[in-house]
């Protein structure tokens, strides 16, 4: 076995099993080592097919290298390393441990080339993003993953019927481009969607991953949705249905994030609006859309966790998420808010930060294709973005009143992470060319050209002043939002006492039945029972019989 056949994800998988056994200095060595010998691993792999295994009939690659893989790869390894370091000070080692099995889990999702392997892996992300969440400890936390395994196992359930169903209709195990014109395609584009957090499964989302600690939601952001991105790319590129699929889901995650008080919450409820642009750019399938998808799903990993880290941060030196109990923390956390004041500028596309180089990639596709209406809607949800995490996260958690609280910036390490993320973004966002040279396919495109940035600097700028505007309107106050889950919820409750009900019924004619039964075992059956027979008389009878075979036997 050669190094080419070897999984990198294998090193955050097999690592994590260190981190419980080992000192502090030690662990904190292997949480910042162990990913960036992932990342060398992944760069140092040829292009092709390698760690190919034989299961059966069927060849299972563990190992297949292009330009996207090694994309997706890069990021999740980049992601591990950062929110690494940002997770030094987490005191639960369960969470780390799950952290890096989650991580090394996605990357072998990335790698893999057929399906058995795809789905063995996607499982078990689904159990390591569990336990992320049931790490924290709390009553809030059991059940909250005890939701969101559920509603894993049954999108894990849609993949695996769907996965038989293409083998048995195909013979083939190979994970490649496919259309959802099959009972096995369409089971496996929905298994894809429930982890991609389309509704009206996405309410997972939501409602799991702002109840992890202040480190785990950073990783949660990262890996599900994006691996979900990543399969939806690899197979089904063109697909139209999910350009309504995306676009629904961009409006929705605007919709509930303007809505909502936690300030964890609205930036949850923004990761479904922003894999909303992705799964549109997927539905239209050209390659400026496969690469604006490539790109933004790297450059929304980077900004989406600058902004949980910075929210984190707030938690972590406060303990309070609600928007409602926040405000003025700039006076005694500036670099936390600076960074936060970046990421939210990242997720609005302004020029010169990584958005504005991704995201209108996906735009652009759809006014190459003619379609107009997409165009616009893609245009008009630009600005919802700006309203929801560009300026309501920002202004509601870091400025509006004065909430009295002066907690300083964070420790060193969750400084570091933010800044480093902060810097990416920048970075990015100015020369994207380092990006664009990853795409999987060549990049004939021009960010900054003068109507682009006269025309996003235009947007911003009027939602913005909207935003101020309606102010009013837009302060939160304590409520519950209801999610399409309160529908499953109430339907899952009247089929739990339907079943109780028949069970209770089932029960009392079980009851009914055994005292019957008990009566009639006090009647005198002695009338009916068989005579015995001595043993000496039954072995005459038998006798009889035998011989009686035998005088047969011989007359024939």
């Amino acid at each position: 076995m050669t190094m080419s056949d070897f999984p990198p994800g294998l090193v955050l998988i097999l690592g994590a099993f260190l981190l419980p056994v080992v000192s502090q200095n030690i662990r904190s060595v292997l949480i910042l080592g162990l990913p960036l010998v992932t990342l060398g691993l992944i760069w140092s792999l040829p292009d092709g097919s390698n760690g190919v295994v034989s299961l059966f009939t069927y060849e299972l690659v563990l190992v297949r290298v292009d330009a996207l893989s090694r994309l997706f790869a890069t990021i999740f390894s980049i992601m591990t390393f950062a929110g690494g370091l940002y997770a030094l000070n987490q005191k639960k080692v369960l969470e780390l441990v799950s952290v890096f099995i989650y991580a090394g889990c996605a990357i072998g999702v990335v790698f893999t080339g057929d399906l058995i392997s795809l789905f063995v892996f996607w499982e078990i992300m689904a159990v390591a993003s569990t336990v992320v969440v049931l790490s924290v400890g709390s009553k809030l936390s059991y059940r909250v993953s005890l939701r969101y395994f559920l509603a894993h196992m049954f999108g894990g359930g849609l993949l695996m019927a769907g996965i038989l169903a293409f083998i048995l209709d195909s013979g083939s195990v190979e994970f490649s481009a496919m259309q959802p014109n099959t009972l096995g395609t369409v089971l496996i584009l929905a298994g894809f969607l429930v982890n991609a957090a389309a509704p009206p499964m996405s309410s997972w989302l939501s409602d799991a991953y702002p109840e992890a600690s202040f480190s785990g939601t950073v990783f949660l952001s990262a890996f599900t949705t994006k691996t979900a991105v990543y399969v939806l790319l690899r197979g089904f590129p063109g697909a139209e249905i999910l350009i309504f699929v995306g676009l629904f889901m961009i409006f929705y995650g605007i919709i509930y994030a303007l809505l909502e008080n936690d300030m964890r919450r609205i930036l949850a409820y923004s990761i479904v609006n922003q894999v909303g642009f992705m799964v549109t750019g997927i539905g239209i399938g050209t390659e400026m859309a496969m690469n604006g998808v490539a790109a933004h799903a790297f450059t929304h990993i980077i900004y989406k966790a600058l902004l949980l880290m910075s929210a984190g941060a707030v938690l972590y030196m406060t303990g309070k998420r609600k928007c409602t109990d926040l405000g003025g923390l700039f006076q005694s956390m500036p670099l936390t808010t600076i960074c936060g004041i970046i990421g939210a500028l990242s997720i609005s596309s302004f020029p010169f930060t990584s958005g504005f180089i991704s995201k209108s990639m996906i735009s652009q596709s759809a006014a190459d294709e003619s379609m107009f209406v997409v165009w616009m809607l893609l245009l008009a949800a630009s600005a919802g973005v700006f309203l929801h995490a560009g300026i309501k996260f920002p202004w509601f958690v870091f400025f509006q009143k004065d909430s009295g609280l002066r907690p300083t910036d964070p420790p060193w390490n969750m400084k570091l992470a933010m800044v480093l993320f902060a810097a990416l973004c920048i970075g990015l966002g100015i020369w994207p060319q380092y990006l664009y040279d990853m795409l999987p396919y060549p990049v004939a495109y021009e960010p900054y050209t003068v109507a682009h940035v006269v025309k996003m600097l235009q947007l911003l700028l009027f939602s913005g002043f909207a935003f101020f505007l309606m102010l009013p309107f837009m302060k939160r106050t304590l409520t519950i939002t209801l999610d399409f889950d309160w529908f499953y919820r109430k339907l899952g409750g009247v089929v739990a006492c339907s079943l109780d009900w028949v069970l209770k019924v089932q029960h009392q004619a079980e009851m009914a039945t055994r005292t019957r039964l008990a009566n009639y075992a006090k009647l005198d059956l002695r009338h009916f029972e068989p005579r015995s027979r001595p043993i000496g008389t039954m072995a005459v009878i038998m006798l009889l019989i035998f011989l009686s075979y035998l005088v047969f036997s011989l007359l024939v």
